[in-house]
C-alpha cells in the first residue's frame, strides 16, 4: 500500500510544489492536524507514511478509530516546512476520505445495534477504483464489516448470473453439483427464491424490499434452512434500524459511493 501512497503523492507534486518552494524558507517547524467535525479518525496511519516520504515526522494523538470532538488535534507534524507543506493536501485527503467512511459505518452501526447487539453494518463492491484497499479498511476503522473485497473471495449470485443461468432452479442445481470451497451468498428478489437459495446458501440477501417484505422473506429463509440474512438495497441512515431488527448483515453502498468527507486543517505553529 505503501506504492500507492507514494503515486497519489507524486500525482500531487508533480514537477514540483511551485509555491511553496518560493515563499517558504527552509527551515524546520511543526504543525498540528485539526478534526473539524465530531468524527470517527481514520487514516492517520497513511497521513503518518505520507509526511514520512518527505522526511518529517508524525506523532498521533489519537488513535485511528477513535470517535474525537469538533476542534481536536489528531496529529502533530514536524521536521522540514517545505516539506510539511508539500505533503499536506495528499495527507488530509487520505484523511478525510476514509474518516467519513468510518464515522457514517459507526453512525449506522451505533444505531442499529440498540436494535440488534448482533448485527454486522456490511460495505459493498461499490468502492473508488484504486482506492477500494482504504476505503475496506475505513469500514472495519468504524466497527463495520467489509464484506467481500472483490470478485474472487466468495461466491455472490447476483440476479444477472440467475437470469444468465436460467433461474435459481438452475443455480441451485449447479450448485449442489460443484464442489465448492468458497462461501456462498445468493441474491433474491422474491419468496419463492428465497427459500430454494436456502438449501444451498450460507447468506441468502435480500434485495430491494421494504422492511415488512425484507422481514417475511426472511422468516421463510429461516424456515428453510440455516442461511444467514443479508439485506440490501436502497437502505439509508434513516431506515437502516427498520432492518437490523430482523436481519444478520446490511449492507449499504453509500458507504463508499456516497459518503460525506470529514474536515481537517493543518495549523503551522
Amino acid at each position: 500500500m505503501s506504492d500507492d501512497l507514494r503515486k497519489f503523492l507524486n500525482e500531487d507534486i508533480g514537477t514540483g510544489d511551485i509555491t511553496t518552494e518560493m515563499f517558504v524558507p527552509d527551515v524546520d517547524g511543526s504543525a498540528d492536524i485539526v478534526c473539524e467535525n465530531d468524527a470517527v479518525i481514520a487514516g492517520l496511519e497513511e497521513a503518518g507514511k505520507i509526511f514520512k516520504m518527505l522526511n518529517a515526522k508524525c506523532e498521533k494523538r489519537v488513535k485511528d478509530g477513535a470517535r474525537v470532538k469538533k476542534g481536536t488535534a489528531v496529529m502533530t507534524v514536524t521536521g522540514p516546512l517545505k516539506r510539511i507543506m508539500t505533503a499536506e493536501r495528499t495527507a488530509l485527503n487520505m484523511m478525510m476520505r476514509m474518516s467519513g467512511i468510518a464515522t457514517a459505518v459507526n453512525d449506522i452501526v451505533t444505531e442499529c445495534m440498540s436494535v440488534n447487539n448482533n448485527i454486522k453494518i456490511a460495505g459493498t463492491r461499490k468502492t473508488t477504483p484504486g482506492f477500494r484497499a482504504y476505503e475496506k479498511k475505513a469500514i472495519i476503522l468504524g466497527g463495520g464489516m467489509p464484506h467481500r473485497y472483490g470478485l474472487y473471495d466468495m461466491i455472490l449470485v447476483k440476479d444477472n448470473h440467475i437470469k444468465a443461468a436460467g433461474g435459481m432452479m438452475n443455480i441451485v442445481n449447479i450448485i449442489k453439483h460443484t464442489q465448492i470451497d468458497k462461501r456462498i451468498e445468493i441474491e433474491i428478489e422474491n419468496i419463492d427464491d428465497a427459500v430454494m437459495a436456502a438449501n444451498v446458501a450460507d447468506i441468502v440477501m435480500i434485495d430491494n424490499a421494504c422492511p415488512a417484505e425484507a422481514e417475511r422473506i426472511a422468516a421463510a429463509v429461516r424456515k428453510a434452512g440455516k442461511a444467514m440474512i443479508e439485506v440490501s438495497g436502497n437502505i439509508t441512515a434513516e431506515n437502516a434500524a427498520g432492518y437490523a431488527k430482523f436481519a444478520d448483515i446490511i449492507s449499504m453502498g453509500s458507504l463508499t459511493h456516497s459518503v460525506k468527507a470529514i474536515h481537517f486543517s493543518l495549523n503551522v505553529r
